[in-house]
């Protein structure tokens, strides 16, 4: 309740905020990784599911670095979990979830607001089976177990396995001076929403979605209502961090440089091999003799393998035609009252990006970032 999100609602509500507060929210102890949420009052599970009329189901974790046990447990599962739960609700009368499977896909032209393909992959040309995802994690987890690997080797091992599936954004590591090329498209138009408007959204469609109509999806994206293309993003990030750079763990301030993009894999390959590669050959066949010829090659080293993991697991977005057909969320607004527009506002179309970025969004971006480092480091 410290959070600074609840700072309005304080200021509001002054001395009677707390309870204002308590008197709407009842929290219960729970874990979305187990089943039946980890509820072990059978009693307490029961009364849920006869009071229960709408569920909203957001339960995620989007720590960049976070392992991957951690994060099939929780991101995948959880929403078998809470779906195998909701089966059982007898009152229900909504089941609203937030999920990011379109952003996966890898198809040109319009995506509309129809339903993915049950059991298969985003590219829609192969099987997707979960328990072999969920048993190729046991069993890494058992190899480890066997060959007495520490708490930390095992935490580090499930942290990579987990970065070749979601690495670290652009924006944080351009910022930190660690990516200094990628491949991309310039002209590229990319989906971005604010994270206030993702939540008055999920309001109106909680107030204003039609009775008796299922398995309906409403996308909430920006290239159809308000483009922007990676070119104008990187070039305000770029003056972002120019007037405020980032300042690292021992006070050593990053200075950047333009953002340096390449049109193709090979072009970017070409640059990796001259910048990267040819120099840690070179190192090695000289020799490292002292501490510093060490650590200057593990630091080039680790660079270039994190700009090519990197590349190659964005390369396909950041040359994306995919628009996100927004229609079923206009139509929906369409439907708002005046008073709603205005206390729950979700237009798209108003946003001012440059604006966005520079004073809301790399702001946030590096400020969890950086919490997320220190709590990495615990």
């Amino acid at each position: 309740m410290q959070l600074p999100i609840f700072q309005p609602l304080r200021e509001k509500y002054q001395t009677h905020f707390s309870s204002w507060f308590w008197d709407k929210v009842f929290p219960l102890a729970g874990d979305v990784s187990l089943k039946n949420f980890g509820i072990g009052d059978a009693r307490l599970a029961e009364d849920i599911r006869k009071e229960t009329n709408i569920i909203v189901h957001m339960a995620a974790t989007v720590n960049f670095a976070e392992r991957y046990d951690t994060a099939l447990a929780i991101n995948t599962m959880g929403v078998k979990h809470m779906i195998d739960f909701a089966s059982k609700c007898t009152n229900l009368e909504l089941v609203l979830l937030v999920s990011t499977a379109y952003v996966n896909l890898m198809k040109q032209g319009i995506m509309m607001e129809k339903p993915l393909q049950q059991w298969r992959s985003y590219d829609g040309r192969s099987d997707l089976d979960i328990s072999e995802e969920m048993a190729f994690k046991d069993e890494k987890l058992k190899e480890l177990v066997y060959n007495n690997a520490s708490e930390r080797t095992i935490r580090h091992t499930m942290k990579k396995i987990g970065a070749q599936r979601a690495i670290d954004t652009w924006i944080t590591n351009y910022g930190k001076g660690t990516l200094k090329f990628f491949p991309t498209d310039v002209a590229t138009v990319i989906d971005i929403v604010p994270a206030d408007i993702v939540v008055n959204a999920m309001l109106c469609i909680i107030s204003y979605h039609p009775q008796g109509t299922a398995d309906f999806i409403y996308q909430i994206g920006s290239s159809m209502s308000n483009p922007i293309k990676l070119g104008q993003m990187s070039q305000t990030t770029y003056k972002y961090f120019s007037q405020i750079p980032f300042v690292g763990a021992k006070g050593d301030v990053v200075k950047v440089k333009q953002p340096n993009f390449l049109a193709t894999m090979a072009s970017f390959y070409e640059t990796m091999d001259k910048h990267y590669k040819m120099p840690l050959q070179d190192m090695l066949r000289r020799g490292l003799s002292t501490t510093e010829d060490r650590h200057i090659y593990n630091h080039l080293k680790r660079e270039y393998d994190f700009t090519v993991a990197v590349a190659e697991v964005y390369w396909p977005f950041t040359i994306s035609k995919t628009r996100f057909d927004d229609s079923k969320m206009q139509n929906l607004m369409g439907m708002v009252t005046e008073r709603d527009r205005e206390l729950i506002p979700c237009n798209i179309k108003f946003i001012n990006w440059d604006k966005y970025f520079m004073e809301t969004h790399i702001p946030g971006v590096m400020d969890y970032e950086s919490r997320e480092l220190t709590r990495a480091r615990l």
